[in-house]
């Protein structure tokens, strides 16, 4: 029998997840909003995917009726299975992706990596199964490390390409011309890992270079610039 995925939760994740699932033959329902009773919309489904902000997994969950029949899983990948710990079957099911809406999240999900939870319920590997994806299993102690590898790897990156964006504003260089950089560098780490992978003026141990970079910065660029020519350092021989 086909699966029946309640979804709580239709902001950019849920609306996402949903479209994923439904593609790959689930039955999904649209998401239930927050405002709506969580143990009805639960009761006639065998996974409930909890997808609302981190600071309301819990208290979602605890009002949905826990049935050694039904799994309750959330989103986060930074709360673990603690959340959860009223219902006897729980996993954790976090898209390895960043989801800006429905329509590119549901085709980023299809072959997407997926953080489980390593002592939860298999029906999140059938979940991954189902888009295609790739699971990585995740101890509990270490949901806080690997999601702030995770926002390193999204978040930072993007506010480091903000930067870059700001730096070359007034000098006639568009964005677009250092994204086809920042992808090629991106293709190298991928090919060869990060310390191969890196070049510029810290690997060839340039420091008059750095230091003009310094000097042609504005004062509030210069710290990141600093701590990332640190970060850089790490990386060589």
């Amino acid at each position: 029998m086909t699966p029946r995925v309640r979804i709580i939760g239709p902001g950019r994740a849920g609306t996402s997840l949903h479209r994923a699932l439904l593609a790959a033959g689930w039955d999904a329902p649209a998401p239930a909003s927050r405002d709506d009773d969580p143990s009805e919309a639960a009761a006639d489904a065998d996974l409930v995917v909890i997808a609302t902000p981190d600071a309301v997994v819990a208290e979602v969950a605890a009002a949905i009726s826990p049935a050694s029949t039904r799994v309750v899983a959330h989103l986060s990948g930074s709360l673990g299975l603690g959340p959860l710990e009223a219902h006897p079957r729980r996993a954790v099911l976090h898209p390895l992706v960043a989801l800006p809406g429905p329509t590119t999240g549901a085709r980023r999900l299809a072959g997407a990596w997926f953080g489980l939870a390593a002592e939860g319920d298999p029906t999140a590997d059938e979940v991954v199964a189902a888009l295609g994806g790739r699971a990585i299993h995740v101890a509990e102690a270490d949901w806080p490390r690997y999601h702030a590898a995770a926002v390193i790897a999204a978040n930072h990156l993007v506010a480091l390409l903000g930067q870059v964006e700001r730096v070359a504003d007034g000098i006639g260089v568009p964005l677009a011309a250092f994204l086809d950089l920042a992808r090629g560098s991106l293709d190298d780490v991928a090919e060869v890992g990060p310390a191969a992978a890196l070049t510029g003026p810290v690997r060839r141990g340039d420091a008059a270079t750095v230091a003009r970079h310094l000097d042609a910065l504005p004062e509030s660029e210069r710290a990141a610039y600093e701590a990332l020519s640190e970060q850089a350092a790490r990386l060589c021989p």
